[in-house]
């Protein structure tokens, strides 16, 4: 959903779904990638442009990639004690909704405030102003593959530059709206990558209502991302596409996860954005957790008043269970 507001390791290539993923492998215990006063270098597809690590916190890079048609960017929030503890931590990966980029969702959200003295890597990167979390069907406008970014690129690079667990018990990945969609889909379709997945308002069923969240996403995305383009493909979907990225159809794929999920119960009205879109997203949400009873994976669910926003309270209890769930520091 739109958001409203605007070394040392033994590396293996591993192929799944498509998509390359360079994954770093320890043996009785994960090694240290970087120390604690290195700079990033290139690698896995991406050439740095722009960076600043002058924050001791906030790192700052932007990328070329030929996965994107323009430069990427990421934040990477590090622990208050990341550069004198030599300590090796657990990385969340946190997606930003529609409309909005990972600049402007940090700085919304607050999210250096809600991390600091938690002893966990916050990644937050770009994800398209209506991208999806998605190698689209077909692009007007150049690529835009941030599936291939994320998964492929991104994820390997920052296991190769910080002293992150390159393991599934490392791991875990959440988003709002748009984001929150992204994180089920990853979560699922790369079961080995994430231990904890979290959906602030995101949506969890892709073909309910007469396929509403898959045409919303070509809609979206052909008018602010793709140039006329489609993730999903018109007049024709992918329907293997579809399958492959909707967490209902995937089910199975949750095991063994916490599982953290967040919908509102009275959106406005009065504001058709707010209405549609957290209206739709409560009834998938009930629709997954009830065919996660139905199969006994456990979850942890939240209904509260209001619409389409992050609940900072309940983002504040999901960054605490993911700690909680993930290899310690």
């Amino acid at each position: 959903m739109l958001s409203e507001h605007r070394l040392t390791r033994r590396s293996v290539l591993k192929s799944v779904g498509g998509i390359s993923a360079a994954m770093a492998l320890g043996g009785g215990g994960i090694l240290a990638a970087a120390s604690a006063a290195s700079a990033a270098d290139d690698g896995f597809g991406l050439r740095i442009k722009d960076r600043n690590e002058s924050d001791p916190r906030m790192w700052y890079y932007r990328f070329a990639t030929d996965a994107i048609g323009w430069d990427p960017g990421v934040n990477v929030l590090l622990p208050d004690d990341y550069h004198t503890s030599g300590r090796t931590y657990p990385v969340l990966y946190l997606f930003h909704g529609g409309n909005e980029d990972f600049i402007t969702f940090d700085r919304l959200h607050a999210i250096r405030d809600l991390t600091a003295g938690k002893p966990v890597i916050v990644v937050m990167p770009d994800g398209g102003r209506a991208g999806w979390y998605s190698n689209p069907v077909n692009s007007n406008t150049g690529p835009r593959n941030w599936e291939t970014f994320h998964i492929g690129q991104l994820l390997p690079w920052i296991e190769a530059n910080f002293r992150t667990y390159a393991e599934y018990d490392g791991r875990a990945v959440s988003g709002f709206s748009m984001g929150g969609f992204g994180a089920l889909k990853y979560a699922a379709k790369y079961y080995g990558h994430f231990a904890s997945v979290s959906a602030h308002s995101g949506p969890a069923s892709l073909r309910r209502d007469n396929n509403a969240v898959v045409h919303w996403a070509n809609v979206s995305s052909a008018a602010v991302e793709l140039a006329g383009g489609t993730i999903y493909g018109v007049p024709f979907w992918d329907q293997a596409r579809v399958s492959a990225d909707n967490p209902m159809e995937r089910i199975d794929s949750y095991r063994n996860k916490r599982i953290f999920l967040v919908a509102g119960t009275s959106p406005d009205p009065t504001n058709p954005f707010d209405s549609l879109n957290e209206t739709h997203v409560l009834a998938g949400q009930r629709e997954f957790r009830a065919r996660l009873d139905s199969v006994g994976i456990p979850h942890e669910s939240y209904e509260e008043p209001g619409g389409h926003f992050v609940r900072r309270h309940l983002l504040e209890r999901d960054i605490n269970g993911v700690i909680d769930r993930l290899r310690k520091a």
